[in-house]
Parts: C-alpha cells; structure tokens; sequence
C-alpha cells in the first residue's frame, strides 16, 4: 500500500511538473549543473583554464514548438532539451551542443572567426584588482596623494581599431572613493591599464597627465526619502503564473530568463472574443544588442564604445529588484539562474516582477451630446500587465518593460537612469573651458561626456501565422484636380509598399511621414482588409559616427532604426554572436546584405530605441529617468474594438 501511495505521488508530481513545462523554458539550475558535469567529465574537463562563457538552452526548431503549443493531446511529449555551451579552454573558443537525456556532448568544434564571447565576473573581479598590487600605478596613486585604499578599478572592454590580430584584453580605469559611495563621480584621470585577459597581467601602463580630483561633496546618490506603500495598483496580482506561462486578461505569453538578453517574451497570442480563439501575436521578443559610444576621441577616452549585450550581458549585469521602488506592492516576482566560470549555476533573486498596472489613464472615452434630451458618456480605464527587469551595466541603470494592453497592444519601455561617465578636468567654470572638453561640466573638476545608446529589439512577429509581409504605408500629398468639385486644393493619401527582399526594408525614420506595418496576407478580416500589427516608433536616432570609424562598423546596423529579415534560428544577436572585439563581420547589417526574399514568409523585425544624451547639471550625481521605446499596436487584426 505504502509503495503504490508513493507511486501515485510520483505519478502526480510528474504530471503537474509536465503541465508547467513550455519547450522555452530556460535552462533549470539542475540543467545548468548537469551540463556542468557532461563538459567536466569529457576530455575538455582535463584541458587547462577550462571556463564557461555562455551556456543557453539550444531551442527546438520553431515549428516543433509551434506544433507542440497547437496539440490538443492531454499528454505531449517533453521536447529534447539541448544546451548550447560556449567554452575557453586552451586559448581557443569551443562551441558545445550538449543533450541533456543523454548526457552527452552531440558537437564540439573550434571557433576560429573573429571576436570573442562575454567576459565571466571572475575575469572582470580580478583584471579590476590587478592595478592595486601593480607598483608603478601605487607609485602613481601616491604621487596624487591620495590613498590606495580608497580606490575602485573598473574594466572595461576596448573595441576593435582596425588590428589584425587580437587577443583578449580589457582597460581598466579608477576612480577614488574617499568620503563618498558615488565610485564613478570621482575619476583618477590620465592613466592607462591595459591587461591580458588570458595571464591576467598588466601589458601596459601609461601615466600621462594629472588634473585636480573631484569632491566627494555633493556626489552621494542614496535617496533620503522611505519607500512609498502607497500606490494605484491593485493590490490583487491579477494574472495566473504557471511556471513561466503568464495568463492575463486576454493574453498568454511565456517569459523566460537569458543571461544574455534578460527578458525574453514568446509565443504571445490574444484571445479574441468575437471569433472566440486565440490568436498568434509574437513568438519572441528580447532586446539583441546594446551599441553605447563615448564621443571623447583622446587615449584614455576613445575606445569607450560599449556593445554591453554581448561583451557583458544584461541578464549577467541584472539587478535585484527592489519591492516598492523598481516594482509595485502587487509585483510578483521571478528568480534567475545562468551559469558562473565554472559551469556552476548562480542564482538571482527577483530578476524580473510581473505586476497588473492602472495608473490612472484612460483606455478609451466618449461623450455623446447630439442625442436629444441627454448626454452620453462612456469609457474604460486603462490596466495593462507589465513584466520588467533593470540591467546595471557599470555606471548605467537600464529598466526594460513589456507591457500588455487589453486593446492587443504591447508596449515596450526603456528607460536610462544611474551615474554618468564622467572625467577629470581642471575646469571649476564653463567660463574657464579653452579647450574641447566632449561633454558638460556637471560639477567642479568633472565633465560629463556626450554619448549614445541604442538598444536594438528582435521583434519575431508571428501575426495570425508565420507568413507575414511588412509594409510601408506612406502618406503622400495629392492634389484636387476637379476645382469644381472642392474648393480644396490638397489632401494626403496613403501609398503602400510591399517589402520584397531584405534590401527594401531598411528604414531611417523621420524622413517622411509612414506607418510600419506587419500584415498577414493570407489573412483578410470580413471587411477585406489584411490582417496585421503596426510598429508605432519612438523618437527616432540613428548612428551619426562616419561609417568608416572602427566603432559604427562593429554596430553598423544603428544607422537604421528598423531592418527586416529573413527568420533564421540562428540569427538573434545584431551584433553578432560574438561582440567583444568583433570587426563587424557578423551582426544584422551583414545578414541583411545577403537580400533574401521577405514578402509573405517568416520574418523578423528589428527596431532600435535611440538616445543621444548631451549631459545637464541635473543629471548629476545620479540621472532622473529618461524614457523611450516603442510600440505593437493591432492594425485590422481584429473586427473592431477588442474592449467592448
């Protein structure tokens, strides 16, 4: 009797297991370790310096996924999960398929291309301490007279200018805490550390110049202030969570952790009421690079053009949620887990929080008055569901929202906050500055430099079926020919252009009025119109680096904001899959060139959310937030309002 309890139990556990299960899950800490010990006890695991750089779920093939999400079968089958696992060991990059049913490596090969994967915390910790046991950079620290004790060292990564041959580096720059916890606020200026990421050892040491230290008065960025209780939420969660599979109001997505990406948003379907189905939206959704150049050209300046996606990674550099500031009292939160240097699974906790939002908007309104007698007045507020994460990316607090409306909208939000990247300089007044100084003087001896960011978003738009078709619809002035029809001289029409290959999608914004669609062919509403989303972009900025710098080839897809392609599995990262030191040779500006065919097919589209930041006073010690994004909105995709 006590056996068959203890079976059935099994059996239960089991099933209830199967029925959180999703073929994107991200990879358990109990997959990560196993992984782990597949790679440890191959003959990798014997090699010296064996390190894991990257180790991520190997996706099944999209219409597996897609079959396995549409089978009516009470019991479906779990999908082969597979891990791809990014190795140093040796002096080379090994790129691993490793199968985790059977506990063994499927593929093992050498990457011999150029560029090299993300930097592991354990290399960053100890180039950074490298310069406090370096006796020339003592020597220097002692000659400012400022105490050793007191000084954080931060590495950095250091591009690519036109070398041959590279090896992995990083520069390290520091800064002197002495009375204040603002670390960046306060710049040791004029020295240069340049390390070996493989010996960890300091190649290189220049001192060239010294000007005046900042004050630490002024510089601490803690808020005074106690977390509000208070708030226009709900204090009901408002959505089932089962496992990943979120379920609000009339949408269904899963989300997912990626130590590259952080948030990861797929197979977003709504549900419509008037056809009483559920319909496909998005299969998946992430943030893809990250492109941050400096525009200070001097020696200790130049190579400060970050790419942080894949030299760092935004799921690496998340932060802790903090309940009541990052996130609203009805938050619930979600835990992360990826793999540390030694393939060991490291845990964050409240990696992102999913919360229902009413903030006091409106989603639609009406007053009536030409009903004789009364007026009527009807609406709705606005509630949404919002799943957020923040990547602290050195200096720099990223907040990045998806947002979930019930008129089938998605809304994604970035917003930049944190401490400006600063330098030291000899000016007290802007009425003293002679020479160029790339930025604004923000504080006594401290100049703020002017920079970009741009954030590029892998958009997998699957609208009612994965044969989509983007359009650019253009409003184009048109003149009234028949003078005695109208008095009216012009009107505005709308041309429509069809995107045929790969080299027809590739769009400045802001050129001419348009809107983006991405419509379903195949797919008519009753009133004959295509089916289909429209992308509603955000102020729009591109690249204004030339585009033979060294840094814009690396990131040469931002001198577009919106680029189409082919859907290929393989193709996520735009700046190619291996950024830190990449010469350009792999990214989403090369795919593009290969002009495949995109109209009725499976597509991508990749939008990128740009800020050019010229620093203000106001934004020092710690920058107020600054907010851009875009949006998916329904275009025809549903027979009228979804809300009523």
């Amino acid at each position: 009797m006590t056996i068959t309890l203890f079976v059935l139990a099994f059996l239960l556990q089991c099933s209830s297991t199967l029925s959180l299960y999703h073929p994107l899950d991200p990879l358990s800490p109990e997959e990560i370790n196993q992984i782990k010990l597949i790679v440890d006890k191959s003959k990798l695991g014997s090699l010296p310096n064996l390190t894991f750089h990257s180790v991520d779920l190997e996706e099944p093939d999209k219409k597996d996924v897609l079959n396995w999400l549409s089978s009516n079968k009470q019991n479906k089958n779990v999908l082969s999960r597979q891990a791809k696992v990014v190795v140093r060991v040796g002096g080379e990059t090994r790129e691993l398929v490793v199968d985790l049913a059977s506990g063994s490596i499927k593929s093992n090969h050498v990457y011999t291309g150029h560029g090299y994967p993300p930097f592991t915390f354990n290399e960053l910790f100890q180039a950074g301490r490298l310069p406090l046991q370096y006796p020339k950079f003592k020597n220097s620290i002692m000659k400012r007279g400022l105490n050793l004790s007191e000084v954080s060292c931060v590495p950095l990564t250091v591009g690519w200018y036109g070398e041959k041959i590279t090896k992995r580096a990083l520069r390290v720059t520091c800064y002197y805490r002495g009375g204040s916890v603002n670390v960046y606020a306060r710049p040791i200026e004029g020295i240069s550390i340049f390390v070996d990421v493989e010996s960890i050892q300091i190649t290189m040491y220049i001192d060239r110049f010294r000007v005046p230290l900042a004050k630490a008065e002024g510089t601490d960025f803690r808020s005074n202030q106690a977390a509000d209780s208070v708030t226009c939420n709900s204090t009901e969660k408002g959505f089932k969570l089962q496992g990943n599979n979120v379920n609000w109001a009339n949408w269904k997505f899963h989300v997912g952790f990626d130590a590259r990406a952080g948030i990861v948003i797929s197979t977003a379907s709504i549900f419509d009421a008037k056809t009483q189905k559920s319909r496909q939206v998005l299969y998946k959704g992430h943030v893809s690079e990250t492109f941050v150049p400096y525009m200070d050209p001097e020696n200790e300046w130049y190579f400060r053009t970050f790419m942080d996606i894949g030299e760092f990674g935004f799921g690496r550099s998340a932060s802790s949620l903090q309940p009541l500031i990052d996130c609203p009292e009805n938050a619930v939160y979600m835990d992360g887990y990826w793999a540390g240097a030694d393939g060991q699974a490291q845990k964050m906790q409240r990696v992102f929080c999913i919360f229902e939002r009413y903030s006091g908007d409106i989603a639609w309104r009406h007053a009536e008055i030409n009903n004789p007698g009364k007026v009527i007045r009807s609406g709705q507020r606005e509630k949404s569901l919002v799943v957020r994460m923040v990547a602290t990316v050195g200096n720099y607090d990223y907040v990045l929202d998806w947002e979930f409306k019930k008129c089938g909208t998605i809304k994604v939000g970035v917003d930049l906050t944190g401490i400006l990247l600063m330098k030291g300089s000899p000016y007290t007044n802007s009425g003293q500055i002679s020479t160029t100084v790339y930025g604004t003087l923000v504080a006594e001896n401290t100049v703020a430099v002017n920079h970009d960011h741009f954030l590029t978003f892998y958009l997998d738009l699957d609208v009612d079926g994965n044969a989509n078709s983007f359009v650019k619809a253009k409003l184009q002035t048109a003149s009234v020919t028949d003078v005695n029809a109208s008095p009216r001289k012009s009107y505005w029409k709308v041309v429509r252009e069809t995107a045929k290959r790969e080299a027809d999608a590739r769009f400045r914004l802001g050129l001419e009025p348009a809107d983006f669609l991405i419509v379903n062919p195949n797919k008519k509403s009753k009133l004959g119109n295509e089916v289909g989303y429209r992308l509603i972009p955000g102020q729009p900025a591109t690249s204004l680096l030339a585009d033979d710098d060294y840094p814009q080839i690396r990131a040469a897809y931002t001198k577009y904001q919106v680029w189409v392609t082919a859907y290929n599995k393989s193709e996520r990262w735009a700046g190619g899959f291996y950024a830190d030191r990449s010469h350009g040779e792999d990214g989403l500006a090369v795919w593009s060139k290969r002009n495949r065919m995109i109209e009725n097919k499976d597509i991508v589209v990749w939008y990128t959310v740009g800020f050019h930041h010229i620093p203000y006073q106001e934004d020092f010690p710690v920058m107020p937030t600054i907010h851009g994004g875009f949006e998916l909105r329904p275009a025809n995709f549903f027979q009228s309002n979804p809300l009523l």
